[in-house]
């Protein structure tokens, strides 16, 4: 018995004393998978396929990173998939539409399945301006037209700020967009604005630089209004949506719509992930918002580049769930408008 205690006391004096596993230890060999809830081709997918390549270079072990598309019910059924079934381990990483943040507001049904307060945050690439523009046959050729003029609009899905811009919109100021969803990527829309299948669509401006640049420069397509929280000092002259607020309550509603701008591009781990982890994935991300080779490419890919952290985008995302009620009831009742 003795002989026995003694065995059992320096197992255990043993596995006491063994150091955790490190970081670096835990992703070498290994694969992150980056799931982008948009599909291939879209100014998204195109974004996340950037940090992805780039990321790698500054997480410890230095794993491998393979990237797999996963759209539908804007980035909600595969945030739904993380959520449930992981990995919890880091080895999981999602990249979501930026009206994400807004689905338990909106859509509390689809956002049942999972709690974005439990997410943990590696931040966004890019606070955003979304630009809606026109193609040049189209009969709506300026901001003030749509007033007047129906404007078909190609979208994604619900909770995409090609659905819920023009919506609101329309709600509060009696604009005249005709939202059609069900395009898969800011891509398939263009293909189907160039066969006159719509008129315009809503895209984030970097999306419109990456994917339709030759389209810009060949004024086959026109900017007629911006989204933005902030101008952009890009778009002069090209009037702003915000400002048609002529209330405290259509400037509220407005803001709370557009909050998804500073939300940006946004990738995510699960919860539950070992916090070491999670701190070197989110240095990870800060390190590559500034290298110069990341920079690089993104300038070459006319991407922007203006990055917040995860720690602070995880507070806005809480801040924007906190919106009052009265509120968000008016945002909702202008989404329900078709």
């Amino acid at each position: 018995m003795r002989r026995l205690l003694l065995a059992l006391a320096a197992l255990t004096a043993l596995h006491t004393s063994a150091p955790a596993q490190s970081v670096a230890d835990f992703y070498k060999g290994k694969t992150i998978r980056m799931v982008v809830g948009i599909d291939v081709g879209s100014g998204y997918d195109v974004n996340a396929r950037l940090l992805a390549r780039h990321i790698v270079n500054h997480i410890p072990g230095n794993p491998a990173i393979v990237v797999q598309n996963q759209p539908g019910a804007g980035s909600a059924n595969m945030t739904a998939q993380v959520y449930a079934n992981g990995p919890f381990d880091g080895t999981l990483i999602g990249a979501a539409f930026a009206g994400l943040p807004t689905y338990p507001l909106f859509t509390p049904a689809a956002a049942s399945r999972f709690d974005l307060t439990r997410l943990n945050w590696l931040g966004n690439t890019n606070r955003e301006t979304h630009v809606t523009y026109v193609w040049h046959k189209s009969k709506v050729q300026s901001f003030d037209e749509l007033r007047t003029t129906e404007l078909i609009m190609g979208a994604q899905a619900a909770g995409s700020s090609q659905v819920d811009f023009p919506l609101v919109a329309n709600a509060l100021f009696g604009l005249k967009h005709k939202v059609i969803t069900g395009y898969g990527s800011t891509a398939k829309i263009n293909l189907a604005m160039e066969s006159g299948e719509v008129d315009g669509a809503i895209a984030a401006l970097t999306s419109v630089r990456t994917l339709s640049s030759q389209w810009l420069a060949e004024k086959k397509i026109k900017i007629i209004t911006q989204w933005a929280l902030r101008p952009n000092p890009d778009l002069p002259g090209v009037p702003n949506a915000l400002d048609l607020a002529r209330t405290d309550e259509q400037r509220a509603a407005m803001q709370l719509i557009m909050a998804r701008l500073d939300v940006g591009r946004p990738f995510f781990l699960p919860q539950n992930v070992p916090a070491d982890r999670v701190a070197a994935l989110r240095e990870a991300f800060d390190k590559t918002m500034k290298d110069p080779a990341y920079l690089a490419e993104a300038k070459k890919l006319k991407i922007d580049v203006d990055p917040m952290n995860g720690a602070d985008l995880a507070a806005f995302v809480a801040q924007v769930l906190k919106t009052p009620p009265d509120t968000v009831a008016r945002v909702r009742k202008a989404l329900e408008t078709k």
